[in-house]
Order: structure tokens, then C-alpha cells, then sequence
């Protein structure tokens, strides 16, 4: 655990957007995961485009992208970043899961990490969404932040 400060808090422990006016403008990018495991059978027809609903990799793929479009909406206290790229990549990890990867990448005076996680999450339930009606056991897991580049922090990468 680190030992800085939590910079959405004042000196008062007040919640409040950090002031990011000073930060140099940057190249950031920053990778998120997550998983979606379920039965076999259910994984089989949604990377095998079988849902009755329509193609599932796509429509997950499109709300990935909204997704981090949309996160300064969801996230109180994230800045709205124009983002420069956004890719979401679904493949089967094994019978019984799926994995998103989601990379957002941004020119400018904050990270895009939350960008990033909000894609992959959002990809993942959009699949669970089309495929509950043969699965409601599925299970959305292991989100978390990957590799992060770019600001002041410098770069992350999760341990394997």
C-alpha cells in the first residue's frame, strides 16, 4: 500500500475534483481487464456469435467504447478527457471464461486508468446482458488495472 496522499480529498476530508490546471499535458494510456466466466456451453455460443439477441462480441466491443467515453458521467469525481483511442478485445481465455482487454489512451493533463476499467467492466456486463437468458450463474470478475503509462506517477505494471 502506498504511502500518499488521497488526492480526492481536501484538508478537511471533503470529496473534491482534483485541480489539474499545473499537470503537464502528457501522452497517457492505460490498460484494464476483466473477466466473464460461465458454462462452457455459454461460452462456447457467445465467442461463437450463437445468441439469439445478435452478435455479442460486437455490441460488448461498442459499449466498451461508450463506456469509457462516458466515464466522467459514472465516476463523480473523474475529469472529462477527450479521448484519442479506445480498444476493446474480447477472446476466450478458456472453456468456461472470457477475457476483455480494454486500453484507452489520451493526450493530456490526467491518466486515463478509470477510462480503462469502466470499457472493460461495461464490455463484460453487456455480455453477461445478452447471454443471461441461458446463464444467469455467470460471474464478471477480476477487474483491475493492468499497465498504465504517461504523467507524473510514471508507469505501472501489474505483477503476473
Amino acid at each position: 500500500m502506498s504511502n500518499q496522499a488521497l488526492t480526492h480529498l481536501n484538508a478537511r476530508g471533503e470529496a473534491h475534483i482534483v485541480d489539474i490546471g499545473d499537470k503537464a499535458v502528457t501522452r497517457r494510456r492505460a490498460t484494464a481487464q476483466a473477466r466473464l466466466t460461465g458454462q462452457p456451453s455459454t461460452i462456447s455460443t457467445i465467442m461463437g456469435g450463437g445468441l439469439k439477441k445478435g452478435d455479442a462480441l460486437a455490441v460488448a466491443r461498442v459499449a466498451g467504447i461508450m463506456g469509457a467515453k462516458k466515464t466522467s458521467e459514472l465516476i463523480p469525481l473523474c475529469h472529462p478527457i477527450p479521448l484519442t483511442k479506445v480498444n476493446v478485445e474480447i477472446e476466450a481465455e478458456s472453456a468456461e471464461a472470457i477475457r476483455i482487454t480494454a486500453t484507452a489512451e489520451t493526450t493530456g493533463q490526467t491518466g486515463v486508468e478509470m477510462e480503462a476499467l469502466v470499457a472493460a467492466s461495461t464490455a463484460a456486463l453487456t455480455l453477461y446482458d445478452m447471454a443471461k437468458a441461458i446463464d444467469r450463474a455467470m460471474v464478471v470478475s477480476d477487474i483491475c488495472l493492468l499497465e498504465k503509462s504517461g504523467g507524473k506517477s510514471g508507469d505501472y505494471m501489474r505483477a503476473p
